[in-house]
Parts: C-alpha cells; sequence; structure tokens
C-alpha cells in the first residue's frame, strides 16, 4: 500500500497532467508493483518516481497490449529461414545460407538471427534489396556481424528470459519489395583439404536457425521529398512542439498537429495502460502525453534538480549544482513507439555514474525526417526479433542533432538498459543513429550527446570529464566482479572488445566530454 500510496502523490505533483486523465493513469500505476530483478533494481530514482517493475497486466481504455482500430500503429515484422547455398556442410551445417525473395511487402530494416545467443557468428552477412519505388536492386551491403557486444548483462532477467536470440546488427535499406541476402562462415569459398578444412585450419559453422528478419517500421519511410543523406544539423526539429495540459486523451480521428512531420504523424494514442505508462512515467518534468520534452535554460533546469531532489546529489541550497541545461528530447509518443511490443513496467538501476556512446551500424543512408521510423524499426527488431524486453539503448540521436527517449521509463530516471553487455547497472547508453567506422559525426550530433551529458549525469552529480569505477557483469575484456576504472564518458569499446561506437565517432568522445563540462559549469 506505501507503493501505491507513494504513486499517488506522484500523480498529484506532476506537472501538466489533465484531469480528464488523472483518474485512468491512477487505475494504471495501481496495477503495477515493483518487481525488478534482484540486483539491478532500486529505489535509487528522482524523488516522484517508482521503481516500476513488472506490470500486472490489468488494462486501462482497453485491454493490456491491445490498440484501438484509431490509434493502431502499423508495422511488421517477417522472419525467413535461410537456406544452403552449397551442398558442402561443415560441422552439420552448411557454411553459406542464405534467401532470394521479390513481391515482399515493403520493409525498410533487415538483420539476420539465430537460435543461440552465446553463438557468434564468424564470417560474412551481406544484404542487397530492391526499390519499392524504383524496383532497382542496390548494391551489396556489409552487415555488422559482431552484436552480442549490446544486450543485457549475463544472468539478468531480461538475459534468462528464454526468448533472447543471438542476431547481427540491424541495417537500414529503405522502402523495399525484394531481397537477396548471403550468409558465408569464415573461410567458405576458399581452397579446401582433406575432410572439410580449408588451407590453414578448420572453417567454421554457422549458427542454427539462420532467419532474416524483415522489418516495416510503419508508414512513413519513404524518403522525403527533396531530403538528402547529408542534411545539416540546423534544419528544423522533428517535433517542435509537446501536448498541453488536457491533451492526454486523443479521439481516433482528431487531426495530426502541424508541427510534426508530414511522414511521421503520432500513432499512439493514450488508451492502453502501456502507453499511459510510458507517458507519465516522464510527467515529473513535462506535461503527460507529451510528443517533446522541451529544452530549459540553466535557472529553470537547476530549479528542476531541485524539485527532483535526486538522492546523493548535492543539495542546490547549499551548493551550486553542476548540471547542463536540460535540451530538448523527443518521447517515445513523439517518434511513434507502439508500446504493446515491449514488455509491461520498467526496471531501474541504482544511480547513473557514466554513459556509454554508440554507433547503431545500421548505416548513413537515411534522412533526418526518417530517424523516428529508423529508431521504430530498431525498437521492433530489438523486442520482436532478438527477444529484448524493450529498445536497448536509453537515448538515441540522428545525424541533425535530434535526442530521442529509448529505453521506457522516464528520462530523467535510472533506467536500466541493454545496450553494454557487462556494463548496463548504472550507466545510460546512447546511440548516434548510423555507422561511424570510415565516416565522420556531424558536430551537431556530438554537441548533443555533450548537451545530454552535461544535463542527464548532472542530475546524478557526476562530472563528464572524470572517471569513475563500474563493476563488470562478465565480457570479453573484463570477468565478472572486477571493479574496473572507466571514463564518466565513454565508447562502448571500452567496456567490450568491439568496434563500437566506430573509429571515427569515437574520436570525439574527447571533445564530448570537454563540452558536456562546460555546458554543467566546470
Amino acid at each position: 500500500m506505501s507503493k501505491i500510496g507513494h504513486m499517488r502523490g506522484f500523480l498529484t505533483s506532476c506537472p501538466g497532467v489533465s484531469p480528464l486523465v488523472a483518474c485512468s493513469i491512477g487505475v494504471a500505476f495501481a496495477t503495477v508493483v515493483a518487481l525488478a530483478p534482484a540486483g539491478s533494481a532500486a529505489a535509487g530514482t528522482p524523488a516522484g518516481s517508482a521503481a516500476v517493475g513488472v506490470s500486472t497486466g490489468s488494462a486501462v481504455g482497453a485491454s493490456a497490449g491491445s490498440v484501438t482500430a484509431g490509434s493502431a500503429i502499423p508495422g511488421s515484422t517477417r522472419s525467413l529461414p535461410l537456406g544452403p547455398l552449397s551442398r558442402e556442410r561443415a560441422l552439420g551445417a552448411a557454411p553459406e545460407q542464405g534467401l532470394y525473395r521479390t513481391g515482399l511487402a515493403r520493409f525498410a530494416l533487415v538483420g539476420v538471427v539465430w537460435d543461440d545467443p552465446a553463438t557468434e557468428l564468424h564470417g560474412r552477412v551481406q544484404v542487397r534489396t530492391r526499390s519499392a519505388a524504383t524496383g532497382e536492386w542496390s548494391g551489396w551491403q556489409d552487415v555488422e556481424t559482431h552484436n552480442t557486444d549490446h544486450g543485457a548483462d549475463t544472468g539478468a532477467a531480461e538475459r534468462s528470459s528464454g526468448r533472447v536470440h543471438g542476431g547481427t546488427a540491424p541495417l537500414w535499406v529503405g522502402d523495399s519489395d525484394g531481397v537477396d541476402v548471403r550468409v558465408r562462415a569464415d573461410g567458405a569459398g576458399e581452397a579446401r583439404g582433406a575432410r572439410g578444412t580449408r588451407a590453414g585450419g578448420l572453417r567454421s559453422a554457422l549458427p542454427s536457425g539462420l532467419r532474416l528478419e524483415l522489418v516495416d517500421p510503419g508508414e512513413g519511410t519513404g524518403e522525403t521529398e527533396g531530403a538528402g543523406e547529408t542534411e545539416q544539423a540546423e534544419r528544423t526539429p522533428a517535433v517542435k512542439g509537446v501536448a498541453q495540459a488536457g491533451e492526454g486523451v486523443r479521439d481516433a480521428g482528431e487531426a495530426v498537429p502541424g508541427d510534426l512531420p508530414a511522414d511521421d504523424p503520432p500513432r499512439t494514442a493514450l488508451d492502453t495502460e502501456a502507453a499511459l505508462a510510458a507517458s507519465a512515467a516522464n510527467a515529473d518534468i513535462t506535461d503527460f502525453g507529451s510528443y517533446a520534452i522541451p529544452e530549459l535554460d540553466r535557472q529553470a533546469t537547476e530549479r528542476e534538480l531541485a524539485r527532483l531532489q535526486v538522492p546523493g546529489v548535492q543539495d542546490p541550497a547549499r551548493a551550486k549544482p553542476y548540471i547542463g541545461p536540460r535540451p530538448r528530447i523527443v518521447t517515445r509518443r513523439g517518434w511513434g513507439a507502439d508500446e504493446s511490443l515491449r514488455e509491461h513496467g520498467f526496471v531501474y538501476t541504482k544511480t547513473i555514474k557514466a554513459a556509454f556512446v554508440h554507433h547503431t551500424a545500421t548505416g548513413n543512408k537515411y534522412t533526418c525526417a526518417q530517424a523516428p521510423s529508423v529508431i521504430r524499426s530498431i525498437y521492433r527488431y530489438h523486442v520482436k526479433s532478438m527477444g529484448w524486453r524493450d529498445i536497448g539503448y536509453n537515448f538515441l540521436v540522428d545525424k541533425c542533432g535530434t535526442l530521442y527517449e529509448g529505453r521506457a521509463g522516464g528520462v530523467a530516471k535510472a533506467v536500466l538498459g541493454a545496450h553494454t553487455l557487462g556494463f548496463n547497472t548504472n550507466s545510460m547508453g546512447i546511440a548516434v543513429i548510423g555507422t561511424y567506422t570510415t565516416t565522420k559525426p556531424a558536430g551537431g550530433t556530438v554537441t548533443a550527446v555533450a548537451r545530454l551529458t552535461a544535463w542527464k549525469l548532472g542530475l546524478y552529480g557526476v562530472n563528464p570529464r572524470g572517471r569513475t569505477y563500474l563493476t563488470s557483469g562478465g565480457g570479453n575484456l573484463y570477468p565478472k566482479g572486477k571493479n574496473v576504472r572507466l571514463n564518466v564518458i565513454s565508447g562502448h569499446r571500452d567496456g567490450y572488445a568491439t568496434e563500437c561506437p566506430g573509429k571515427r565517432l569515437y574520436a570525439r568522445l574527447g571533445t564530448a566530454r570537454s563540452s558536456a563540462a562546460k555546458y554543467q559549469g566546470r
């Protein structure tokens, strides 16, 4: 009862919560209990926020996980098994597998998954797709195969759910209706020696249960007329406004606000328990039902920090806090998250001590107007294809510098993500949309990372230019239980042997650290 009572207090103190929906929110939150996995969830969240675990499944306005016809979010995931491309077999599996298919329903993102998440794919994955608009085939593109370094920590409830698969990174291909994919084990096609070996040793076997995932994020994946791949960071933000008080529940036929991108209208009516909870998780800092959390100046941010009273942070009344002005962040409702896909409830960690920067490795052939569609695709791939509870990253940023809320639970809270295997506890993950191995990230993107970390780390009293200790949950660099000293703003490769976040993005992290510290007033 004390937890439910605390939730009631949270509702009455939320700015901008419409009286028309407050009752429904209370019903939704009254059906939630704090059942976070042992060792990962804690009460170390800002005052006025409950550490929410697993939902009991009670419905608000519609059955849990369902969406009414007027608010249904289009989109789909299709899983197609791959077949052998050669008669030869290695350790029971053909060393080359693939699939060629045309006349498919539209899709815009692809990836390859397999049964065992602990198995790595030692080989090469290539794909080419046919444009749904022109009928022309793309050239062959490589798909990043080393993706085991993402995901929940070993032993975490999310990883041991029985639904998790191994998989490649997803690749954004744009509106397509045909696909040709080939997966080759290391050594396939080379000169073979006796008994199925190649010169120099044994060939690798491909993982079992290889499947091609075709993801349709819903309407809005088409190219924006006149928009190019190298849009400027100064372009108009994807979502300008926020919902005002009283806009929490929208009629199915209500017109889409005119300041949202034409190809990405919101399709997330607040008519399910999951949608209500996701929006209410941010109601301590913005209006309930907002499409974006507005930016604040420094004084307003400091007042907000005093009101949130984050445990362990210096008292702003006694000393000037080091915190950057809150940046504008597009909410899950703003980018069109289908809240029925993810698991109900939220899982929190104790605090935020570090930020890991990633790249999504989805390629750079997207326009900034398409970024919400790319995020919806990654979200769907993480949940439906990889078997995670939600999108793995806590935040995302596009090539034009727009920030987006990632995993649900509240942008000001210590939400437990699934982004850096072994170091998800007491950290947050920020993913820059694109591939930055050879491509230099835009200055506006690096600035967005700096502004976000200056604010979010400032909420928890952390210096972006400092170093901190995190305990490894196990990985290929550090054994489980080892106390590791890391930069507060680290690249994914600092905690795991991986190329992520790409050489060119990793090289800009020093700039992000110094800029974030300046934003904090250090």
